[in-house]
Order: C-alpha cells, then sequence, then structure tokens
C-alpha cells in the first residue's frame, strides 16, 4: 500500500470517529447508569401478565440512536499520527532535495570533464594543426631549395656547353659559322611565317568594341552574330553529314571489293577441285577479275 493510500484511510478513520465519537455523546454515555437486571416476576394469572405487558408496552420510550462507547485501549492519538506523517513527508521532500542535489552535481562535474576535454581536445588539435604547418613551411621551403639548386646546376651546365660549344666553333672555322648563320636565317624566317600567320589571324577576327552603341545597336550586333554562328554551326553539319557519308560508301566499296575477291576465289577453287576443261576455267577467271 502506497503512502497516498495510508494517508487517506488514516483520514478516512478521523472522519468516522469524530462523527461516532462526539464529546455530547460521550458525555451522555458516561452519565447513562448501568442497567441492572431486573429479578424475573413470579408467574401469575394470565389476565394479570396481559396487564402488565400492556402498560409495559405503553411505558416502553422510543428507540434513540446512541454512538457506541470506545474502550480506553482503543482511542486514536490524532496527533501522533499527523506527527508521524509529516515526519514522512519531511523524510520524503529531504531525501528527494538530496537525490536532486546528487543528480545536479554530479551534471555539474560530467559539464567541467567534458569542458576540459573539450578543451584539452582543442589544444591538441592546435598543436597538430601548428606542426602539420611547420612540416609543410620545411617541406615547401626543402623543395624551394631543391628547385634552386636544379635551375642552377642547369644553368651552370648550359653555360659550360655554350662554353664548349663557342670553343669547337672557334677550332672548326669559317664553316661551320657559315652553317650557323643559315640555320639562324631560317629560323629567322620560320619566326617570319609565324607573325604573318598572326598578323592574318589579327585581322580576320577583329576585337568586338561595344562600349559605344546603343541597346538597338547592340541587339543588332547580337542577332548578326548569332545568324553567323547559327551559319557556321549549319556549315559544321553538312561537313559533318558529308565525312560520314563518304566513310560508309568507303566502308561499302571495301565490303564489296572484299566479297568479290573471296567470291572469285572460291568460284577458282570450285574449278580446280571439278577439273573443268582448262580454257573454259581460264576465260571463266579473266572474266571474273576483269568485272
Amino acid at each position: 500500500m502506497s503512502d497516498t493510500e495510508e494517508v487517506e484511510q488514516v483520514e478516512a478513520q478521523e472522519e468516522v470517529v469524530e462523527v461516532e465519537v462526539a464529546p455530547e455523546a460521550e458525555a451522555q454515555v458516561e452519565a447513562e447508569p448501568e442497567v441492572e437486571p431486573e429479578p424475573e416476576p413470579e408467574p401469575e394469572p394470565q389476565e394479570v401478565v396481559q396487564k402488565v405487558v400492556h402498560e409495559e408496552e405503553e411505558e416502553k420510550p422510543k428507540f434513540k440512536p446512541t454512538a457506541p462507547k470506545i474502550p480506553d485501549g482503543e482511542k486514536v492519538d490524532f496527533d501522533d499520527i499527523q506527527k508521524k506523517r509529516q515526519n514522512k513527508d519531511l523524510i520524503e521532500l529531504q531525501s528527494l532535495i538530496d537525490a536532486h542535489f546528487e543528480c545536479r552535481k554530479k551534471e555539474e562535474e560530467e559539464l567541467i570533464a567534458l569542458k576540459e576535454r573539450i578543451e584539452k581536445r582543442r589544444a591538441e588539435r592546435a598543436e597538430q594543426q601548428r606542426i602539420r604547418a611547420e612540416k609543410d613551411k620545411e617541406r615547401q621551403a626543402r623543395r624551394e631549395a631543391e628547385r634552386q639548386r636544379k635551375e642552377d646546376a642547369d644553368a651552370q651546365r648550359k653555360a659550360e656547353d655554350e662554353a664548349k660549344k663557342k670553343i669547337a666553333l672557334s677550332n672548326m672555322g669559317s664553316g661551320y659559322s657559315s652553317h650557323l648563320q643559315r640555320v639562324d636565317q631560317k629560323r629567322g624566317k620560320k619566326q617570319t611565317e609565324r607573325e604573318k600567320k598572326k598578323k592574318v589571324l589579327a585581322e580576320r577576327c577583329k576585337p568586338l568594341s561595344i562600349e559605344s552603341l546603343s541597346d538597338d545597336k547592340l541587339r543588332e550586333k547580337a542577332k548578326e552574330l548569332w545568324e553567323w554562328l547559327h551559319n557556321l554551326e549549319a556549315i559544321k553539319y553538312d561537313h559533318c553529314e558529308k565525312l560520314k557519308r563518304q566513310r560508309y560508301e568507303v566502308s561499302m566499296f571495301l565490303h564489296e571489293a572484299a566479297h568479290s575477291q573471296s567470291t572469285n576465289l572460291l568460284v577458282c577453287i570450285v574449278c580446280l577441285n571439278f577439273r573443268v576443261n582448262t580454257t573454259f576455267t581460264t576465260l571463266l577467271i579473266f572474266f571474273l577479275f576483269s568485272t
């Protein structure tokens, strides 16, 4: 049985006792004298008995309900019950408060530990990033030093090669120098051709100046460029289709040629196997190859 049910039962008993044991009723019960047993009457004639019974019935008072008398041993101390209930409630409340504070303390400790772990992890991450940055910086410095060393070595090797070439050229004489001059002239011609090509492309691909154009002229220019691009796409599509058709025709011609060659060879083999007339076989082969 729970505490609330016990409290409700005790309150119900208090109400019942308060109703049953009223102070006035107790005083009345205490004031009433104890009824002594009457001596049994001696037997009398029947008429006398009937008369006495009739008188007793007339003199008998009406029944009045009275509260039963509670023995002294069964009296209830309600103050004691109330104090016990209050003490029990106080103990339960104190236990709840203690549990709440313990839970709160535990949560605060967990929160502090979590914050410490977060700070520790943050410090570790910062340290890792610092170490990684230092390693990257060292790696970059080593790479730069290696690149500089290679460039210096290449420059030194080229300088040595140039010096060797100059010495060899000075030793070889004017014949080789004239050859180098011709090579330089050809190189100059190639550069001139490249410059011509750039010049032609610059003339054909003129820069598009649209800063001074109005909205209508910009629309017209955009429409003109769109039509020009559309025509280029159409020409490109026509050329692609023509190329596909030509490739298909070439493949068909090759297939027909291979098929005709295989047919001619098959006819030759059949003629030789059946030992046909030599003149007829020769004419047949000549006719097939000529076609």
